[in-house]
């Protein structure tokens, strides 16, 4: 079993967290702007990184905050956690 730290309950089983995607993607700000091309580029085109990538987690099963993981998706280790907006676990706010 794969455990999951996370910055506010500390390490827990995966089966209590939901993946959510590449972490810091930025919404554009005018939508109503965007070309189809442009809008099709934001929702679906991610990046599919072999090795450390940034990723959002929720703790779903505990307490339902999201935060930000450095994950190696060769291995599926973390080598870190952090609250959004936040440092790194181990690191000065």
């Amino acid at each position: 079993m794969l455990l999951i730290q996370c910055p506010w309950c500390g390490p827990r089983a995966e089966s209590e967290f939901s993946y959510g995607g590449e972490a810091e993607i930025v919404r554009p700000l005018d939508t109503e702007k965007l070309t189809d091309r442009e809008w099709g580029e934001y929702l679906f085109m991610r990046k599919n990184t072999r090795g450390l990538h940034r990723e959002q987690w929720n703790h779903a099963q505990g307490c339902r905050r999201w935060f930000n993981a450095e994950r190696d998706t060769v291995t599926y280790a973390f080598r870190s956690v952090s609250k959004i907006g936040g440092a790194k676990e181990g690191e000065s706010a």
